[in-house]
């Protein structure tokens, strides 16, 4: 199983609980920092490159 490195997402609120976790690699992971044990949703790079784009316009 290959190890992660997770960081919060800058999408997120600095002063706020309520945000995401995102691991980048091959395919980007996304989780909920206060339900970390629930899992993840994972997209394929190009996907998550799209979405991000979405965001920023």
């Amino acid at each position: 199983m290959q190890s992660h490195t997770w960081h919060k997402s800058s999408y997120s609120g600095a002063t706020t609980e309520n945000c995401v976790e995102v691991a980048e690699g091959a395919t980007t992971l996304v989780r909920d920092t206060q339900h970390r044990e629930a899992g993840h949703l994972e997209f394929p790079g190009a996907e998550w490159s799209a979405l991000l784009e979405t965001l920023r316009n």
